[in-house]
């Protein structure tokens, strides 16, 4: 599983890669039902090698769908419920004192994981968010001045619930920027929720979730698709869609360079998964709302207008020409 040097990523390489991300996501969707979309976006950031924030109401299904995940790829998976009185040693592990050896070794905690849940993040305190925000972005977790690497792939999701906000800690733009991919899974439709109501139906039975790949075949393809095809329109067009939103007066933060390097990666997987070893505007427009939103910040004018960050970038979508094939 290897890159053809200097041609991006081979065709048998795509089609091996298309049908293992159709059965990722066919084996999640065994307990999350009728989410297909929201599961591959998950997907894109697993193997984008990012990060996810759910923004939801309780009972959607936030646990399952990372828990089902994690089941798919046969992966170790761990939650953390945030709460005030959360420490940082108790997401990142600390060195432990053995009295019958005398020597003082380091415990993992629940962040050396396949995929960490990171459950209502925002009531947690600064300085146990900004733990779980270094390890998300380095990889590694440094005590006593020894870097403890976290396992291979590495996915968090963390879960916000936006109407109850009742002695929480806002995310500040700078950790938001942090998290590749923001979503919703919202309510299913009245068809699927039947479905999940019905007596000995699969839904939500994470437990029943088939293996279908392996740690290390996602981490392969992870660095595989990091040299799919991105033309020099595409990279310009995303470019100017970032230009766009920083010049837009409706906002006073755009998109950030982490943002649109983001998007790059994400259009990469969302294109194999596609099945084509190249990279179309299209691709750019789907991903726009996901990967670019939560990273921009409204002038207070907006805010009280009741403009949207979806809204102004829909708008920039609108306005910047789509490049067109020569």
């Amino acid at each position: 599983m290897t890159a053809v040097t200097g041609q991006g990523v081979g065709e048998h390489e795509i089609t091996a890669f298309q049908v293992l991300h159709t059965q990722v996501g066919d084996a999640v969707e065994t307990a999350v039902r009728g989410k297909r979309d929201v599961i591959d976006l998950v997907l894109v950031a697993l193997f984008a090698g990012g990060h996810v924030l759910l923004e939801d109401v309780p009972g959607t299904g936030k646990t399952t769908l990372a828990r089902a995940v994690a089941g798919a790829l046969g992966g170790l998976s761990r939650r953390v419920q945030f709460t005030p009185d959360l420490l940082p040693s108790d997401v990142t592990g600390t060195s432990v004192y053995d009295p019958r050896t005398g020597q003082v070794s380091f415990r993992p905690g629940p962040v050396f994981a396949n995929v960490v849940l990171a459950d209502e993040i925002n009531r947690a305190a600064a300085k146990t968010q900004s733990a779980l925000l270094e390890v998300m972005e380095e990889r590694t977790v440094t005590v006593d001045g020894v870097a403890n690497a976290v396992p291979e792939p590495f996915l968090v999701v963390a879960t916000q619930n936006p109407i109850d906000l009742d002695g929480t800690y806002r995310l500040p733009e700078a950790q938001l920027d942090r998290f590749m991919v923001r979503t919703s899974i919202g309510y299913p439709e009245p068809a699927h929720e039947l479905d999940v109501l019905r007596p000995g139906s699969t839904a939500g039975r994470v437990a029943q979730v088939p293996t279908v790949t392996s740690p290390q075949a996602v981490t392969g393809y992870g660095r595989l698709l990091a040299g799919l095809h991105v033309a020099e329109p595409i990279l310009g067009y995303i470019g100017e869609l970032g230009t766009a939103t920083r010049a837009d007066p409706a906002l006073r933060l755009g998109a950030s360079t982490r943002g649109l390097r983001a998007m790059v990666r994400c259009a990469q997987v969302y294109a194999a998964a596609q099945g084509r070893h190249f990279v179309v505007p299209s691709d750019i427009q789907r991903l726009a709302a996901p990967v670019l939103a939560h990273r921009l910040v409204l002038t207070r004018e907006a805010l009280l207008a009741g403009t949207t960050t979806a809204d102004v970038l829909a708008a920039a979508v609108e306005r910047v020409p789509v490049p067109r094939p020569s």
